[in-house]
């Protein structure tokens, strides 16, 4: 049996650390929502992601996109996007100029309901961090999220769910 290189042993632990980070930070979150808004973490994020689109030229999203910004397939996407719309959180509607696309907006009860849960992410999200902190080998991956300045545009949802 050949001996496992260490550099890849590390590279393999570090990034078992990375998801530890992310599903306690994703589950704390969700937690959050769900007790206090009735909403999961994709739910707020695809609102989060909707929220900043405009009407303007290139302001709507395609699905790849939307369903790239929350990081699921297309189809759960489209089954995500449907949930919200049965509770009157989206609308959807034909593109005027192609009428194979579709577009999506936040209803005005999704975006009262986004404004509404938008602390408690903040406060959840700080929280899972603080406490990932406390933790000798999350620590340093807490300090990198933390020092990480991304541009707003390439930040498809400042929420823990992206994985």
């Amino acid at each position: 049996m050949a001996a496992t290189d260490p550099a890849l042993t590390a590279l393999a632990q570090s990034w078992c650390a990375l998801s530890l980070l992310h599903g306690r930070i994703e589950g704390h979150v969700e937690r959050a929502l769900q007790t206090h808004h009735d909403l999961s973490v994709r739910e707020y994020s695809l609102l989060d992601v909707l929220s900043r689109q405009h009407g303007g030229p290139g302001g709507h999203l395609q699905m790849k996109q939307v369903a790239d910004a929350v990081v699921l397939s297309q189809s759960a996407t489209t089954r995500l996007v449907t949930r919200l719309e049965d509770r009157g959180l989206l609308n959807r509607y034909l593109c005027d100029t192609d009428r194979r696309g579709i577009y999506t907006d936040v209803t005005e009860a999704g975006l009262e309901l986004l404004t509404a849960a938008r602390p408690t992410n903040d406060r959840a999200l700080r929280e899972a961090l603080d406490e990932a902190a406390k933790d000798p080998e999350l620590a340093p991956l807490v300090r990198a999220v933390e020092e990480l300045k991304l541009p707003a545009s390439t930040v498809p949802a400042p929420t823990a769910a992206s994985g």
